[in-house]
């Protein structure tokens, strides 16, 4: 007598279950990979368990979102990287800067008037005294004038490869013994630096969150007060010119930020009725 074949396929349900389950599961682990989460909603999740809980996360990934650590960044993740290109070409902007004002200063009749030097990316310009104010005065001379117009001309092919341009004020201690009035000493430092300050900015198309302005006094001299030719040197106003730095400025903030934010305002401005 021959036994009946039992059914071999008695737990092959299991299986077909257990497909699905995985299915299932994938499928809203997709759902979940597309979503978005809100962050008013994720804070509330979150207080709701730990009043104290840090909200500000960082995203390990180190991606460029509102979340990235700038730390991943530095280490290799995925960061903004600033243009090569266009750096090199704001440097070369620069120094071509610094050439054009070095071969004005060459001129027979300017040799007495403007030395420039570049050191570290920058453009040091120095504009002797005598020849820019008359003694104890920040009006400045027609002489001077004539000198400045031509450094804004040069400025002006660099416009957008400047970031800021600092213009110093400096005077000479007047008795080698006894430091000069402080009020007056400072004013009249301060009061030239400003001057050279508003002609640039009256006579370029430098932007005027680039210009700073500032009043050394007789603290930084660059020769001796004891003698009337070291006193001569001191007496004197500094411009200091500054390239864009791209990769500073992808960090936000800065002057750039400024500039766009103050643009923004003039044009609402202008729009107003």
């Amino acid at each position: 007598m021959k036994k009946k074949k039992s059914g071999g396929g008695g737990a092959n349900w299991m299986d077909t279950y257990g497909d699905m389950v995985t299915l299932l599961l994938c499928f809203f682990v997709l759902l979940y990979s597309m979503s978005t989460i809100s962050e008013e909603k994720w804070r509330a999740i979150v207080t709701s368990f730990n009043p104290f809980a840090q909200l500000d996360p960082t995203d390990p990934g180190g991606t460029d979102g509102p979340v990235a650590d700038p730390e991943d960044n530095e280490q290799g993740g995925m960061p903004s990287i600033p243009d090569v290109a266009a750096q090199r070409e704001i440097d070369d902007m620069i120094e071509e800067v610094f050439l054009a004002l070095q071969a004005m200063a060459s001129q027979g009749d300017m040799q007495n008037a403007i030395q420039v030097d570049m050191s570290g990316g920058k453009v040091y310009v120095k504009f002797t005294d005598t020849v820019f104010f008359a003694g104890n005065s920040f009006e400045l001379r027609e002489e001077a004038k004539d000198i400045l117009l031509q450094v804004c001309a040069v400025l002006d092919t660099a416009e957008s490869a400047i970031d800021e341009i600092r213009i110093q004020g400096h005077t000479a201690q007047q008795d080698p013994n006894m430091p000069n009035e402080a009020y007056g000493d400072r004013f009249l430092a301060s009061n030239r630096a400003t001057e050279v300050q508003v002609f640039i900015q009256n006579n370029s198309s430098i932007f005027p969150t680039r210009l700073v302005s500032e009043g050394c006094g007789q603290w930084r001299p660059v020769a001796t007060n004891e003698t009337l030719e070291g006193r001569r040197k001191n007496r004197r106003v500094e411009m200091i010119i500054s390239g864009r730095n791209l990769e500073e400025e992808l960090k936000g903030g800065g002057l750039t930020e400024f500039i766009t934010q103050s643009q923004g305002q003039a044009g609402a401005e202008q729009q107003t009725p």
